[in-house]
């Protein structure tokens, strides 16, 4: 048994002890039409080792990336992690409180997040990073809320290719705080910059980019930021950390806020979760920012110590003065990430995209020699993702290919209605040159 469930001595001498005769009276406040008269329908109970060979045989139901050669992306990427991550992750010390609300004894805790923080501080070339957020779609909605918080405006410019399930979230947060999203329209899988130029105004309080965008397409940063800062608009960037080790951090183009899905740092996909939302700023932003920041101090004997601060949640001040109503962290998902990015350090991370980038491109290149398929954006450059258009329905490939034990890419008709018979593809360095022409081979019916 994992726990010891109460037997019914137990059960009296606790509701003896509460001065009740039975576990109804609990919720004598709640009115009898809202209760249950019946037992729930469930299944009854099974001993450990039924139960354990029942979800044993449920998981094996699923297709997963360790049984599978994946070549899906669009927002969770498999990558290489090094053992020692969990070897360090299962550590008992890490499984701490909820918060680390006392310094005092959440040094440990404290330090940790204050090194995720420096870490992403370095990646982004920010000021400033938070304690971490839920995932990168929360992390962009909390960003736009920052940036109109910043700015006074409500309304906030937002490129239609940043990822469309980020859009959604993003959408949710700003209907609940009245602010309007304005989508711009993409050209030939990038930002339209002609039309960027042309609609882009003072009324807007911050623009939203992807880089790399929805598309695995790589936008023209410097010139996006450059007819942003023509308005006064606050640039909020929402960027692949393995590419940021590769290319010229974003904090030195003037981008504001950065933001993004940090699972590409030491975490695996896991189905979809849990997942590390990061988020960095300028210092003269910091105080708008959500979620916690660890800093460091300095105690009466001139020890160093770390201490949450800055806190404007609503919790620790008043409701209507509060910037965000995020209540926690992902401080284990954020440890993670820490000790993947302290173990590659600089050169091990440009390494992995460098890998990435090299990969996806040879994918390209033999990708195209297939009959009726062709690179789609071609003009474009590309990371780690990349559109090909297809005459043969993307859902009649995946399924030829997940046979073979292979996971397809994503078909983009499913957001993108004119993007029809589009599937985007993604090649990590996970991916092995055999792996790739295993893919081609497959998509061809050769095998």
């Amino acid at each position: 048994m994992r726990f010891v469930p109460h037997n019914a001595a137990d059960v009296e001498e606790m509701l003896a002890k509460i001065g009740i005769s039975s576990t109804d009276s609990l919720f004598q406040d709640i009115s009898s039409e809202l209760r249950l008269k019946s037992e729930l329908k469930l299944p009854s109970g099974l001993d450990e080792i039924t139960l354990r060979k029942k979800i044993t045989a449920l998981s094996q139901e699923n297709a997963h990336a360790d049984e599978y050669v994946s070549f899906l992306g669009a927002g969770a990427y498999e990558h290489f992690r090094p053992a020692l991550i969990d070897h360090l992750l299962l550590r008992s010390e890490f499984y701490t409180a909820y918060t680390p609300y006392q310094p005092e004894i959440s040094q440990g805790t404290l330090q940790a997040i204050f090194e995720f923080q420096t870490a992403i501080c370095e990646l982004t070339g920010m000021d400033v990073a938070n304690a971490s957020m839920y995932d990168g779609a929360t992390a962009l909605a909390e960003a736009i809320i920052m940036a109109c918080d910043q700015s006074k405006k409500n309304k906030v410019l937002v490129s239609s290719a940043v990822h469309p399930e980020y859009l959604e979230v993003a959408e949710t947060y700003a209907w609940a705080r009245g602010i309007k999203l304005v989508e711009a329209p993409y050209l030939d899988g990038l930002k339209n910059l002609a039309e960027l130029e042309k609609n882009l105004s003072s009324e807007f309080g911050a623009l939203v980019i992807q880089n790399p965008n929805f598309f695995g397409n790589i936008e023209s940063l410097k010139d996006i930021i450059q007819i942003a800062q023509k308005s006064k608009v606050l640039v909020i960037l929402c960027a692949d950390p393995i590419l940021l080790g590769l290319m010229e951090a974003p904090g030195k183009l003037g981008v504001d806020i950065v933001v993004g899905e940090g699972q590409s740092l030491g975490l695996p996909l896991s189905f979809g979760g849990p997942y590390l939302g990061f988020m960095a700023t300028k210092d003269k932003y910091v105080r708008r920012m959500p979620g916690r920041i660890v800093g460091a101090a300095i105690d009466r004997r001139g020890n160093e110590g770390f201490v949450l601060t800055l806190q404007a949640r609503e919790q620790h001040i008043r409701r209507e003065k509060a910037s965000s109503n995020i209540c926690s962290n992902q401080a284990l998902c954020a440890l993670a990430a820490t000790i993947y990015l302290c173990t590659l350090g600089k050169k091990g991370i440009k390494e992995v995209a460098e890998q990435c980038l090299a990969k996806a491109h040879y994918a390209k290149k033999i990708l195209q020699e297939i009959p009726g398929v062709e690179i789609a954006f071609s003009s474009a450059k590309t990371f780690k993702e990349f559109v090909v258009k297809t005459e043969e329905p993307p859902q009649d490939i995946n399924n030829r290919l997940l046979k073979a034990g292979i996971i397809g890419g994503l078909d983009l008709g499913r957001f993108y209605p004119e993007l029809a018979n589009h599937m985007l593809l993604c090649v990590t360095e996970a991916r092995t040159k055999a792996e790739i022409e295993l893919l081609k081979r497959v998509w061809e019916g050769e095998q």
